[in-house]
């Protein structure tokens, strides 16, 4: 195929389409924790095939290849083979995923044998069938297209009008049966949306591939967003990307198959998603956790500067900017390795909380002095709490506080402050419960 040529611009009107609707599916049907059954949709939709052709071909030769009634077959299959797999689920000893399996090993197995008596045939070899399991976009015509198109547009009309019930079991189905909702008939009709976009696949990607286009722009679409509206738009925009990508790749590399590429184009996206999904990819949740251990260490590293300033200072009125702090200071008031206190040394020089002098001496800077006074006020109220309200030694407060200090919300210290006030008033930074020696670090 060339880029620009009219058959490539069919196929790709195609299956951009079935990855759309691919994708709104696949979004219910994940959600549902149903991702198997388009697997054995696909696979189960091969007898379907074979006996369609058989029968077609033996009531009128010739129009075994009819490609509606091979279709249709194929989704008469589809649901008896889910029928099977719901029947074997009540066997009170055969798990969900041991029925699905059986099911689908059973009905691929008798397919591929209808599949061989055919090519035994006299018209076998020529009427294709193989191409229902590898996918072969490039057979698309415009009548295809057509009637593709139609039927994604009403899959995808037929999602919306149901949006909310698909929601409401996809998330809390118990909920939606006792308020009177019929989850077995909104699963049955989940079902033969999977169905009819399965069927729809096998043309283009094969049924061996069909459910990775159910599969894996949904999949992908959870990295990015936590709304479910949000999720199907984005889940159907990664899916016709995919199958877009795909079809140009194919068109412009010879004898490279359209149905493989647009797997590998929604696998290439699915791990864009992993690395960078902004709501759940691992880059973004490296991030979060870096900065997370940054600001701990900091909170950290500024206490234990005032821990050390705070007894040499003449009076408590002292400016804490006075004083100063060495290095092996820090490191023999914290059991902390001078590795990592020179690491966050610099941290805090980077980040204006600090400053060096020709001595080789750390000062606090004004806004160090303020965040220092933050991170011991927090970490003293909470000692004290414990030690008052829940009989906790003082001996073994301090690595609570370590623990918790860190996520303290400005409402949460003024509700401390006010359990923690008698008649005379909280101090503005109160006394350590115990000596600085003992508020040992991390």
């Amino acid at each position: 195929m060339n880029w620009l040529d009219y058959n490539t611009r069919v196929v790709l009107a195609g299956t951009v389409l079935l990855g759309v609707s691919s994708g709104v599916v696949g979004t219910y049907m994940l959600l549902r924790k149903r991702a198997l059954v388009g697997d054995v949709a696909s696979h189960a939709a091969l007898p379907g095939i074979g006996l369609a052709y058989l029968i077609m071909e033996q009531s009128h030769p010739g129009t075994g290849k009819w490609l509606p009634g091979l279709l249709l077959g194929a989704a008469l299959s589809a649901s008896a083979g889910l029928l099977v797999s719901h029947g074997l689920r009540q066997i009170r000893r055969i798990k969900e995923d041991a029925a699905l399996g059986i099911t689908l090993s059973l009905f691929f197995g008798v397919g591929v044998a209808l599949l061989t008596l055919i090519q035994a045939l006299p018209t076998g070899q020529s009427a294709g069938l193989n191409d229902f399991i590898f996918g072969k976009a490039a057979s698309m015509v415009a009548s295809d297209v057509v009637g593709l198109a139609i039927t994604a547009c009403v899959v995808i009309v037929v999602c919306a009008v149901v949006h909310k019930e698909l929601a409401l079991i996809c998330f809390d189905a118990e909920y939606a049966a006792a308020g009177g909702w019929s989850v077995g008939g909104v699963d049955l009709l989940l079902t033969a949306l999977v169905i009819v976009v399965t069927v729809l696949g096998m043309q283009s990607v094969g049924l061996l591939l069909v459910v990775a286009l159910l599969v894996l722009p949904p999949t992908s679409a959870r990295f990015w967003t936590d709304r479910l509206g949000t999720m199907v738009w984005t889940s159907a925009l990664l899916g016709g990307v995919a199958s877009a990508a795909g079809v140009l790749l194919s068109a412009g590399v010879p004898k490279l198959a359209a149905g493989a590429t647009i797997v590998l184009m929604g696998t290439a996206g699915f791990a864009v998603s992993v690395l960078f999904g902004r709501r759940r990819g691992l880059y973004w949740h490296w991030r979060a956790e870096s900065e997370t251990r940054q600001r701990v260490g900091l909170d950290d590293l500024l206490r234990a500067v005032y821990e050390v300033i705070e007894p040499k200072l003449s009076s408590a009125a002292a400016d804490l900017t006075a004083g100063s702090v060495s290095l092996p200071e820090l490191v023999s008031s914290r059991r902390w390795s001078t590795f990592r206190v020179r690491g966050l040394l610099q941290l805090a020089q980077s980040r204006g909380l600090m400053r060096r002098d020709a001595q080789d001496r750390f000062h606090l800077t004004a806004t160090g002095r303020r965040e220092a006074q933050r991170a011991v006020r927090n970490h003293r109220l909470w000692e004290l709490y414990l030690i008052h309200y829940a009989a906790v030694a003082p001996t073994h407060v301090d690595r609570s506080a370590d623990a918790i200090e860190h996520v303290l919300q400005p409402e949460i210290v003024d509700e401390l402050e006010e359990l923690l006030r008698d008649s005379s008033r909280t101090p503005a930074m109160p006394q350590s419960p115990h000596s600085a020696r003992e508020a040992g670090g991390m």
